[in-house]
């Protein structure tokens, strides 16, 4: 009847600790502020890229920051949280890319300097020392980096060939049925 018992209350704190694991607050990369200027360059497809290549940038600026401080298990928390951020919206910019794809969306303005910004990022990813603390998050964003670099190159070569051939179609947001 004791074990019975001792089970239940086993249980029950086991369901009682689910959903406090699940309330846990769920990082968010960018700010308040940041995240209304991608909602307001919504309408622009150049401008919301190169606002998440400006913001990526920053992240990595602290990234390069944070490497070269001592080493320290609340650095590698830190270093481990940037660089999800990191990956995260590398990511939210390649399923962007993904959209205005697919819209046939001129969007060659941004991708020059985005073109320019990817192997830096990588570079920066590579150099850094990899640690017990973050080395998974680095190698993850070191994938999500080679996966953007692979969009953005393909990206710019196929809106070069294909406002090549649709010179009445370029500056559009996107392709219109004829």
């Amino acid at each position: 009847m004791q074990s019975l018992r001792t089970l239940s209350v086993a249980i029950a704190c086991m369901l009682l600790a689910v959903p406090l694991n699940a309330q846990k607050e769920k990082r968010e990369p960018l700010t308040g502020q940041q995240i209304e200027a991608i909602r307001e360059a919504g309408i622009d497809p150049n401008e919301r890229i190169k606002l998440y290549t400006k913001f990526i940038d920053e992240h990595a600026e602290v990234i390069k920051g944070l490497t070269n401080r001592v080493h320290s298990s609340a650095r590698s928390k830190r270093l481990d949280d940037e660089l999800q951020d990191f990956t995260a919206l590398m990511d939210e910019l390649g399923s962007n890319l993904d959209v205005y794809s697919d819209r046939k969306t001129d969007i060659r303005k941004a991708l020059k300097p985005l073109n320019e910004a990817v192997p830096r990022w990588l570079g920066m990813l590579r150099a850094l020392a990899g640690e017990p603390g973050f080395d998974l998050a680095r190698k993850e964003a070191i994938e999500s980096g080679e996966d953007l670099e692979g969009d953005v190159k393909r990206m710019v070569a196929e809106q070069t060939e294909y406002f090549k051939l649709h010179k009445d179609e370029q500056g559009q947001d996107r392709a219109e049925p004829k």
